[in-house]
């Protein structure tokens, strides 16, 4: 059994024209074993969490009862893009598993929503958030190593506290924008295939084997898409993600889960006082919203 679906141009050229479809069950299938995996993991064998540092007393009293994470615009923008995309989704692969109905507008259309929204997110946070605050630094590679070695039962330091991200959620960040910018740059191209508002069809745009290449690459995406938003929901809903998962509906987090999970030397949180703030490296309160439940 092949991983694609090939078929013979009329110059008898054998090109590829999407992924089998097999391959949808294999993302479900791959996203509920690392959900078993993981929760059996914490649930019977993973230790308690152990940092290296901890706030002063100081600067818990600082600090408000809610802390800020997320503006209303992030807020906006994660739940503007989780619709789109899982609309995506459903319109993608229902009736691949059999449920029929008229799937193609509804997908061209999720599919722009979501192309508007991922560009005003990439202007938006360049210019208005701290735009190196979800990719990793050389704090969260050398706590990585020591979780490792302390993983495998090697003598290491305890890891710092996390900055606004931690180190998995940034690595997920990173898989989406992967993901997302090849079904968004292979779907533009693809809508001149059907009637749209947006351009004529032209189905002639490009060779056969380099359309059945773009549909092979925007399907292998859309599946390992499945498999993501299943994590992603999956750390949503965790009882100790929970806080998280507030903070992109609300605005704001607890101020014992922030001293409890972040460093407020690597993200700064404005104090009680009208005219200081906690010192910072890195990020500032602004929040991205791509990762923040994971």
């Amino acid at each position: 059994m092949g991983f694609l679906e090939w078929a013979t141009s009329p110059w008898g050229q054998s090109v590829p024209i999407h992924i089998a479809w097999f391959l949808i069950w294999v993302a479900v299938i791959a996203g509920l074993l690392f959900l078993i995996v993981h929760a059996t993991w914490l649930r019977y064998f993973a230790k308690p969490k152990e940092f290296a540092d901890d706030a002063s007393s100081k600067v818990s009293a600082q600090l408000p009862k809610r802390v800020p994470r997320h503006s209303l615009v992030a807020r906006l923008f994660h739940w503007i893009m989780a619709a789109s995309m899982l609309t995506l989704l459903f319109t993608a692969f229902l009736p691949k598993v059999g449920i029929q109905f008229p799937w193609v507008t509804y997908h061209w259309i999720a599919g722009a929503v979501l192309t508007v929204a991922i560009v005003f997110h990439i202007v938006h946070a360049s210019f208005w958030l701290d735009f190196w605050s979800i990719w990793p630094d050389k704090t969260d590679l050398e706590d990585a190593r020591r979780r490792v070695l302390r993983f495998v039962g090697m003598s290491a330091p305890p890891p710092r506290k996390f900055a606004k991200y931690p180190l998995e959620n940034k690595l997920f960040h990173g898989v989406i924008i992967l993901c997302g910018l090849s079904v968004i740059v292979t779907g533009v191209f693809m809508m001149f295939r059907v009637r749209t508002v947006f351009f004529p069809r032209n189905p002639y745009l490009f060779s056969d084997m380099t359309w059945g290449l773009m549909y092979v690459l925007h399907g292998l995406a859309g599946v390992g898409l499945i498999a993501l938003i299943m994590m992603h929901v999956y750390f949503g809903l965790r009882p100790e993600k929970l806080a998280i998962t507030k903070s992109m509906i609300f605005g704001w987090m607890d101020r014992d889960f922030y001293l409890q999970e972040h460093d407020p030397k690597r993200w700064m949180v404005e104090t009680s006082s009208s005219s200081s703030s906690l010192p910072s490296t890195s990020n500032r309160v602004e929040g991205r919203g791509l990762t923040d439940a994971g």
